[in-house]
């Protein structure tokens, strides 16, 4: 026989609940009706990345550039959030092949040197823009 157990929590505080849109001329602009990112007090989420240059639009062929202009757009937003890549705890990497995933990490690890994030990694599946390598990035302020 299960017994069931409920818990009441109650939590107090004085900090109003706030969410924000965050933007940055310097990350490539939404290509639907989503956000580059939304802050929510101050833990920041921001949409998958692509790797288009916010200059050009363009993406590269090549899987270590796009990671790289992934990485480069989403410092731009992080900035704009108050944050950076040392605040990152939790990334979502997705692949349009699993083949590309030792090249992808080499860059990956170039930008998390240290106290790395938890991080989540899909293949097999096709992205916006055909692009390559898609990650989401979760942050705090």
């Amino acid at each position: 026989m299960r017994k069931m157990i409920t818990f009441n929590i109650n939590i107090s505080t004085d900090k109003k609940m706030k969410k924000e849109i965050i933007s940055s001329k310097e990350a490539p602009g939404a290509i639907g009706p989503y956000s580059q990112a939304t802050k929510f007090n101050d833990i920041i989420y921001t949409s998958g990345q692509l790797p288009i240059d916010p200059k050009t639009g363009e993406m590269s062929s090549d899987i270590k550039e796009q990671t790289i202009q992934v990485f480069k757009n989403a410092e731009a937003i992080l900035k704009a959030a108050g944050s950076d890549l040392t605040k990152v705890v939790k990334t979502s990497v997705f692949l349009k092949d699993l083949k590309y995933f030792a090249a992808m990490n080499e860059i990956y690890g170039n930008f998390f040197t240290e106290n790395h994030p938890a991080r989540s990694t899909v293949g097999n599946t096709d992205l916006a823009l055909g692009a390559l390598v898609e990650i989401e990035f979760i942050a705090y302020s």
